[in-house]
């Protein structure tokens, strides 16, 4: 199955437009960025929590250089202990492997039982940057775009600050 497909069709009928730069696989973000230097639009790295029972999940993007606090994070949401969900209920979740995580994955949660969050700090970027559900490939999306992609399918992106 072709995952990036189903991103390219849905953006489309959304009348989305993006810039996307077809790259050798990159598996972390630093190789990512290399591949798109250059490229006006804020780098994001998105990443895939769940609390410590496995109940509830969690979408978060935020700046590929900032540090993720889990303990703020968990307070923010509710949550103790927060972490990275396993390989395992990334693929039951979105459909997607590791290295890979994107909003675009929100696609395949047939539970739409993912939380999903932005850092303020960067809302007010014009562009950001993701993988489209392959690590060959990355887009770039107006943040508004992004936005509008997100309640389209179902979700409500929340705004938060740590």
């Amino acid at each position: 199955m072709n995952l990036y497909k189903k991103v390219e069709e849905t953006l489309a009928s959304l009348g989305i437009s993006f810039e996307l730069v077809e790259h050798e696989p990159a598996l972390t973000t630093e190789q990512a960025d290399r591949f798109i230097e250059g490229i006006e639009g804020v780098r994001t790295k998105t990443m895939f929590l769940t609390n410590k029972k496995k109940t509830a999940y969690y979408l978060l993007i935020m700046d590929d250089h900032k540090r993720l606090d889990m303990e703020a994070f968990g307070e923010i949401v509710g949550s103790k202990r927060i972490k990275m969900a396993s390989s395992d209920s990334l693929y039951e979740k979105m459909m997607l492997p590791p290295g890979v995580v994107s909003p675009f994955g929100l696609l395949y949660n047939d539970d739409r039982d993912i939380s999903v969050f932005i850092d303020k700090e960067i809302i007010d970027e014009d562009r950001m940057s993701f993988h489209p559900n392959t690590n060959e490939k990355t887009i770039f999306i107006k943040t508004t775009d992004l936005l509008k992609f997100i309640e389209a399918i179902g979700y409500e992106a929340k705004v938060i600050e740590f």
